[in-house]
């Protein structure tokens, strides 16, 4: 399933280099502020409100930390391919290589639901997220996402 509509192409960090979730967040933020234009401290803070409720590490080495803020015009996402895997409290324990950071209006409701399942869906399928692994250049990284052919498994 592309993501095309949930990332641009200068929204790819390719190779991240961070010793903690806390870091990569960060880092994240601080990226996915020069793409909106918004404060990457507010980023910051949203992403942390929601890992409080519960770690964003789905499994399998992937992460969807995610948030909603005011000021944003419309859903937006940031991919990174970390370096070296990260312990992120993930549900099943791994460490974290993958992250695609989700910011969406406070208004969006079911659109950032459904965000987050085309999101979990296309993480899911280990063909794509092996390659993705095996990707370190930000235009390959962006054409394995925008133009993936997952199945559309129910």
């Amino acid at each position: 399933m592309p993501l095309n509509d949930l990332i641009a192409a200068n929204a790819i960090m390719p190779t991240l280099r961070v010793a903690n979730k806390k870091q990569a967040l960060q880092e994240i933020s601080e990226k996915a502020a020069q793409v909106s234009g918004l404060p990457a401290r507010e980023i910051f803070d949203a992403l942390l409100q929601r890992e409080r409720l519960g770690s964003t590490g789905v499994g399998g080495g992937i992460a969807i930390p995610h948030g909603k803020l005011a000021r944003v015009g419309r859903i937006f996402g940031i991919f990174a391919r970390l370096e070296r895997p990260i312990d992120y409290e993930a549900l099943d324990g791994e460490p974290v290589d993958l992250i695609f950071l989700l910011i969406a209006p406070e208004s969006a409701g079911a659109d950032h639901l459904k965000s987050l399942s085309r999101i979990a869906r296309a993480l899911r399928d280990p063909k794509l997220t092996a390659r993705l692994r095996a990707t370190r250049d930000a235009s390959g990284l962006y054409l394995l996402l925008t133009q993936s052919s997952a199945p559309h498994a129910a």
